[in-house]
């Protein structure tokens, strides 16, 4: 995604050849016989997210069609968070390992089977030939649409609006006490910090060295956020009845001092990534670009 900007003479062109190479991975994912369930599912829920975020750009010119294929590419995703969810409390798992975890190895292994157990029966129920198909026809009438909008008349003024909205969502949601905000709020401000990210590849090639840096930190903020949420999930497999809750008393306080610290470094890597204002950001990123222009005529 990040090359194209600089291959097109067009900035809109740029946008249809990011859509191209989201769409392929996505089939990728579907097709490769060297893909395990769990991997196909993580890249095309990937892919997906990708493609989410491109379309996110696109409403202003494209309307009604980019959120109508933005909302059931979101229902996709819902119906393969199973899988994923399951996934989470495994690595959330491997996360609490890296402590001191009062338990022994049997108890450990017995977690970790009785994890693996509910993502391969999630993986049945979701990620189904049914399924499949549906991602299939859905990237297939994605390519289609690609063809057809008028991608070449966006210009970057277009995509900069774009890019200031989701900067100013994800900014808006930053918590003003990162120790009481709750596993939903966080995982919103994932969501847009994801979104974000993806929408920033789009417009790297505009300053490579800091580009690169700004995909860095959003990437590690990323993974504390996404570290939160699964541990999150984890802890909700502890709650009664749930199959986790013979283990209850000794993982809740191992689980909520690991998302203290998770917490601690995300809340600071955030202020570095969400610094300026709105306004100011939708500034530097036009500067840079008439910048790069005015270099190359």
């Amino acid at each position: 995604m990040r090359e194209v900007a600089e291959k097109n003479d067009s900035f809109g062109d740029g946008l249809a050849a990011a859509g191209r190479s989201i769409i392929a991975d996505g089939r990728r994912a579907l097709t490769d016989p060297e893909l395990s369930d769990a991997e196909a599912v993580h890249d095309v829920r990937k892919a997906l997210k990708r493609w989410r975020a491109l379309l996110r750009l696109l409403a202003g010119p494209l309307g009604e069609q980019a959120d109508q294929m933005r909302a059931e590419a979101r229902e996709m995703m819902r119906a393969l968070a199973g899988a994923r969810d399951a996934q989470s409390a495994l690595d959330a798992l491997a996360d609490l390992r890296k402590g001191d975890v009062p338990f022994s190895p049997t108890s450990l292994e017995t977690i970790s089977q009785r994890l693996t157990a509910i993502k391969d029966a999630a993986e049945q129920t979701g990620f189904t030939k049914e399924m499949r198909d549906r991602l299939s026809r859905y990237l297939d009438y994605a390519a289609l649409s690609l063809e057809r909008w008028p991608l070449a008349a966006i210009d970057f003024d277009t995509v900069a609006d774009g890019l200031a909205v989701t900067y100013r969502r994800g900014r808006q949601l930053l918590p003003d006490d990162w120790a009481e905000a709750d596993a939903e709020h966080l995982h919103d401000l994932r969501r847009r910090v994801v979104e974000h990210g993806h929408q920033m590849d789009l417009v790297e090639p505009l300053w490579p060295r800091l580009g690169k840096l700004w995909a860095e930190e959003a990437q590690r903020l990323r993974n504390r956020l996404g570290a939160c949420q699964d541990l999150a999930v984890f802890a909700g497999l502890t709650a009664p009845h749930q199959p986790l809750a013979l283990w209850r008393s000794r993982l809740v306080p191992l689980i909520e001092a690991r998302r203290a610290a998770h917490l601690k470094t995300a809340a600071r890597l955030a202020g570095r990534l969400f610094a300026e204002k709105p306004k100011a950001f939708r500034r530097r990123i036009a500067a840079l670009w008439n910048a790069r222009r005015a270099k190359e005529s």
